[in-house]
């Protein structure tokens, strides 16, 4: 008899903490989703508040393995003139191991934009959008991409002051000044965001763009640093809310917050970069569009598909 209590009791109690391990996670997401949109309402002036409506429908694949590559374009658009993209990068996320990484494609890159020939990339932005962009990277460096995100310069200035309220500190090597609206002048010191997007926008410096490129990715990772050390998973979903109406994405609101979740939960990696071309596999040339990058395809395509593949799931593919 006292047998039969006792199991009678346990199944109980495994059935208890059951149903409260599912209450406490059906509270969590529902606090998350309250939080996210939320942050939403409080960022009311965002110019992109109906994602999905600025540019023509992007089909980019369903992700694979659990990594997933979002493009992200930084515009100088202003209103209805699109304009070349300024900056061009793939962001690339593990669901599994929760590793970030962050390739940039220079602007000037000499690639066939479908339709359209050979061309810098970064106008395939003003000729079809991120759809006409994505084509583009499948067309030149056969990567799947499957989400993206446009930020237009105010909106960048905007979302640095959401995920840095306390600035990002650089260390700037000389004075920058022509074609950035301001002066910043060298040394270390704690920039904000509209000093932060001169910083990254910069390029008339002793690396043209190349240092551009270098200094975005070291902000992005700053950025992604701030975000995981400064706010909590409690703070995490409000902050994405406000920063969402500056940005214009396919990516839906759950998977927005998974990424988010994940980064904290991987914050101690740091996030791994590689810039397109890679070392010795271009020449500076002039064609009809100007000076490009004439790039060495079969080296920089393996070299993207291989920074852009995790060890375990390409040994998962190849099988």
């Amino acid at each position: 008899m006292g047998t039969r209590v006792r199991k009678t009791t346990k199944r109980k109690w495994i059935r208890n903490i059951s149903i409260l391990f599912f209450v406490l996670i059906l509270t969590a997401g529902t606090f998350s989703v309250f939080q996210y949109y939320k942050g939403v309402s409080e960022a009311k002036d965002g110019p992109y508040k109906d994602d999905g409506k600025t540019f023509d429908p992007f089909n980019g694949p369903e992700p694979q393995f659990g990594e997933i590559n979002i493009l992200v374009i930084g515009s100088d658009s202003r209103g209805e003139d699109r304009g070349n993209s300024d900056t061009l990068m793939i962001a690339h996320y593990d669901q599994n191991t929760h590793d970030i990484k962050l390739a940039s494609i220079m602007r000037d890159t000499y690639v066939d934009i479908p339709e359209h020939g050979m061309r810098k990339i970064n106008a395939a932005f003003a000729y079809g959008g991120p759809e006409l962009l994505r084509q583009t990277i499948k067309r030149n460096f056969d990567i799947d991409i499957n989400y993206y995100a446009v930020v237009g310069f105010d909106g960048f200035s905007k979302i640095v002051d959401v995920i840095a309220p306390d600035g990002i500190e650089v260390d700037i090597p000389y004075e920058m000044s022509y074609g950035i609206g301001m002066t910043l002048h060298p040394g270390k010191q704690v920039l904000h965001g509209e000093d932060l997007l001169g910083y990254v926008r910069f390029r008339h410096d002793r690396l043209s763009d190349f240092g551009r490129v270098d200094r975005q990715q070291e902000v992005m990772s700053k950025l992604k640093d701030e975000a995981v050390s400064i706010h909590s998973l409690v703070n995490l979903p409000k902050m994405l809310g406000m920063a969402d109406p500056y940005v214009d994405t396919n990516v839906d609101t759950g998977t927005i917050l998974a990424i988010g979740k994940g980064l904290i939960a991987g914050k101690s990696r740091q996030m791994e970069t590689l810039r397109i071309p890679i070392q010795d596999s271009f020449v500076d040339e002039s064609a009809d569009v100007g000076a490009v990058l004439r790039i060495d395809f079969d080296k920089n395509k393996q070299a993207l598909k291989e920074f852009l593949t995790s060890k375990e799931n390409g040994e998962i593919a190849a099988q």
